[in-house]
């Protein structure tokens, strides 16, 4: 069971700020997930395989592959709703 101060230790580490109320209220949550953790030591796993992934599926990931694009300047520019000017864009000054 852990004590006011540890649960004080624990919220700092956590960078949380806790008021004397809280610390009495979080600290019995906690010790209840303590607890019940000790409660799952308990169970006998000898012989059982680790499982860290249950649907048998495997991340999809396709190639980097660089392809060379089929579209023009004038394509692209035509894209724009903004005004052109000069075959660019027209935007605001910013300077």
């Amino acid at each position: 069971m852990l004590n006011d101060e540890q649960v004080r230790h624990v919220a700092k580490l956590a960078r949380l700020k806790l008021s004397d109320e809280d610390v009495t209220k979080f600290g019995g949550q906690l010790n209840k997930v303590l607890g019940y953790m000790d409660i799952l030591k308990e169970v006998d796993v000898d012989g059982v395989e680790i499982t860290n992934q249950v649907t048998g599926l495997n991340n999809a990931m396709r190639g980097d592959v660089v392809e060379s694009g089929t579209a023009t300047p004038a394509d692209i520019l035509a894209c724009s709703e903004l005004d052109k000017e000069s075959d660019q864009i027209k935007v605001m000054k910013t300077i």
